[in-house]
């Protein structure tokens, strides 16, 4: 398996675990409000994953962007348990996955110059220079 096809798999079930942040808003009462937050910011970042597994160059910083929230959020989590703010069980089932995925987004990231990349902002540019529908008319 290519490194681009591990990266495309590797998005594919982490925007599809993100999604489940939909799960969250779902709880409307007051015992709820962060896992709504939360919920809602993943379930976004999953969306735009899942999006952009055809074509990974092209999304350079939305990967970067995933790796290193998930690495800083799985930090932050890591201290809150150590310092038992939260439970200690949440090092296992939160801190650990989120920093498995932060650090395989970020060896599977796609390299700085690829030429996938330059051909599709050459395409958003060539979209975004053509007329309105309404112009052409």
């Amino acid at each position: 398996m290519t490194r681009k096809r591990m990266l495309q798999v590797v998005m594919g079930i982490v925007g599809s675990l993100f999604l489940i942040g939909l799960y969250g808003l779902a709880q409307w009462n007051k015992q709820h409000v962060f896992d709504q937050m939360l919920g809602s910011v993943y379930a976004t970042l999953g969306v735009f994953l899942l999006l952009a597994i055809k074509s990974p160059s092209a999304h350079r910083s939305l990967i970067a962007f995933t790796a290193w929230s998930s690495l800083v959020h799985g930090g932050v989590m890591a201290v809150q348990a150590i310092k038992n703010l939260i439970p200690r069980a949440d090092l296992l089932r939160a801190v650990l996955p989120l920093v498995l995925i932060g650090v395989l987004l970020i060896v599977l990231a796609p390299q700085r110059d690829s030429r996938e990349a330059k051909a599709a902002v050459r395409e958003d540019r060539r979209v975004r220079s053509a007329p309105p529908q309404a112009a052409r008319l």
